[in-house]
């Protein structure tokens, strides 16, 4: 199996309520032009993966009301967050990328996290997926959810740091944690064959349960 066909492109949230509009502009601290080339950087590591045959698949995030726990709930009522990505709206519409026909969506529904979505793990075992390549928003948030429970699976991680932002956080400091704690490969969309380390590139895709040497330190 190639690195090719063994890596996936996951983009996270590239929603209108996360990108455009006044929802992402009165959550965004930073300059709203940050989030205009996240999105068009974005869409062309989607063009990129197209045409090197790496899958692309697509999540998204659902905020309505009736999917939101206690504990959600109640976060919002205290800091007075209004619900985002509402099914059906604008706001939950892809930003600046869409899936083509065939190609997956997975749904979180009031989560971070797309290992809670139905079917996203499943994929990637089924698949022999041994990478993820993270771009979308934000890094601090949804990409870093899906990044952590993914290092602790066995996958691979490499962030698109120019694909990326972060809303809490400086985008430094989340990327420096994520490359010290889950050994995530730091690059840019532009080249799609640094998408894996260079010394990876034999093993990079082996699928995130094979055997590991028991001669290999943790």
């Amino acid at each position: 199996m190639t690195p090719v066909e063994s890596m996936a492109l996951v983009v996270v949230d590239l929603q209108n309520d996360f990108c455009a509009g006044p929802t992402a502009l009165a959550r965004y601290r930073g300059d709203p032009a940050r989030l205009d080339e996240v999105a068009a950087n974005t869409a062309l590591a989607v063009d990129r993966a197209r045409a090197r045959g790496i899958e692309v698949l697509f999540v998204r995030f659902l905020g309505d009301a009736e999917h939101q726990g206690p504990s959600w709930r109640r976060r919002d009522r205290v800091q007075g967050k209004r619900p985002k990505c509402l099914d059906g709206s604008w706001g939950a519409e892809f930003h600046r990328v869409s899936p083509r026909s065939g190609e997956r969506v997975f749904t979180k529904r009031a989560c971070f996290d797309a290992f809670l979505s139905s079917g996203f793990e499943q994929h990637l075992v089924r698949s022999g997926v041994g990478r993820l390549v993270f771009a979308g928003l934000y890094t601090d948030v949804c990409v870093d959810s899906t990044a952590r429970t993914a290092f602790q699976k066995g996958f691979h991680i490499t962030v698109l740091t120019d694909c990326t932002a972060s809303v809490h956080v400086r985008d430094a400091d989340i990327l420096r944690f994520m490359t010290a704690v889950y050994g995530a490969h730091i690059t840019t969309h532009d080249h799609p064959d640094r998408w894996a380390p260079p010394a990876e590139e034999e093993n990079a895709c082996r699928p995130h349960n094979t055997p590991v040497s028991k001669t290999a330190s943790a």
